[in-house]
């Protein structure tokens, strides 16, 4: 049984409804079973259950969440009852978009309430799409006429568009859908074509360039908004049948999730790109499968920042042989996109495709050592 579950976010006037619907219509005819988990702030708001009517906001964020979470545990566990070979749980916004409206002394106490971690939550989810606002790109298409409830201007839905984006930051599967079109179709393609990447057996083909920086000024980088920051430890484990095998670790603060990912050694003939699988383990499975390391490779550790910026979404990472470079590598979904990069990195020169700079490559070396 294949169960992956998903996150719908966005700014006012994004698209996430009509997104909802494009999503049943088209994994519904790729042979899933698509559950759809309600936005629980609309359900308690129309209940009378508010910000302005509990005593504190905190106090109404603790019941929004407590119930928020229950739902998506209940559909889960409802889920594997069912006799559907692919199941895809839609989470119509995430635990963590009720981040963006809460400062952070709410937030800690929410998070002492409800005992669970940030990155529990955050990582709790196979894939986050992020729709941006209308007020960004769109401006036209701006309306209050589709939802009554609607009341933010253009700044103010800027604004909570990019503290929402921000809340993701650091999640392995982010996703931004902007609008670098006016055509409203178009976008809900684009999102189709990243959810496909993400769930379509055996794996996504992704669109992924990198570049060599300047080892960043990193009270710079931490300064920036949406700005996150996550420790991995990859090892590569014995190869099997034509494909690397590869277990990662990843989080921060104690707090870890564990994968699985399969690669293809052999580019594929006509794309030229290399397919991949991944699955989640638990804590056991991963311990038992460190067993199978591949011993002529390191357990390659990175710290990675996570920068959305522009609508776009950015992975540095850093490795403990460097002290004076870092890459920096971006997911696209169109290999002739613009890159607009934030002017705290000091881009040298791409490296995509380069081997010497693989991360299966960056695991034979040693400290200090250079491709």
């Amino acid at each position: 049984m294949n169960i992956r579950k998903i996150v719908i976010t966005g700014g006012p006037c994004a698209g996430k409804s009509t997104a909802l619907s494009w999503i049943q219509n088209a994994f519904t005819e790729k042979g899933y079973t698509v559950l759809f988990v309600p936005e629980t702030a609309t359900e308690l708001i129309g209940g009378g259950v508010c910000p302005w009517t509990c005593g504190t906001n905190a106090e109404y964020q603790k019941c929004q969440m407590r119930l928020q979470y229950t739902k998506e545990q209940l559909f889960l566990r409802a889920a594997k009852t069912m006799s559907a070979d692919k199941i895809l749980i839609v989470c119509d916004r995430g635990l963590l978009d009720n981040r963006a409206y809460m400062n952070d002394e709410e937030f800690a106490e929410v998070l002492d309430d409800i005992k669970l971690s940030e990155i529990e939550m955050r990582d709790s989810y196979d894939a986050v799409f992020h729709l941006v606002t209308a007020a960004k790109g769109a401006e036209a298409f701006y309306s209050f006429e589709n939802n009554p409830a609607r009341y933010e201007t253009i700044e103010e839905a800027r604004a909570l568009d990019d503290r929402l984006l921000a809340c993701w930051s650091g999640h392995p599967h982010l996703r931004v859908i902007d609008n670098t079109t006016t055509d409203f179709n178009e976008k809900m393609k684009r999102l189709i074509a990243e959810v496909s990447s993400v769930l379509d057996a055996p794996g996504p083909y992704e669109i992924r360039r990198k570049f060599l920086i300047a080892y960043p000024d990193l009270a710079e980088l931490e300064k920036m908004p949406g700005c996150t920051r996550v420790e991995i430890i990859q090892t590569y484990l014995k190869p099997q049948k034509g494909y690397s095998i590869r277990v990662r670790q990843r989080g921060a603060n104690g707090h870890y999730i564990y994968f699985e990912n399969f690669k293809k050694e052999q580019p594929d003939p006509v794309t030229g790109r290399f397919l991949e699988t991944e699955k989640r383990l638990n804590k056991d499975e991963y311990l038992e499968l460190l067993m199978q390391a591949d011993t002529t490779k390191h357990a390659l550790r990175k710290t990675r920042y996570c920068l959305t910026y522009d609508n776009q979404y950015f992975s540095i990472d850093l490795f403990p042989f460097w002290q004076d470079q870092a890459i920096v590598s971006i997911e696209m979904h169109n290999a002739q996109d613009e890159i607009r990069f934030p002017s705290v990195l000091d881009i040298r020169e791409e490296i995509t495709g380069d081997p010497r700079y693989r991360n299966s490559a960056l695991a034979s070396i040693t400290t200090n050592a250079r491709p």
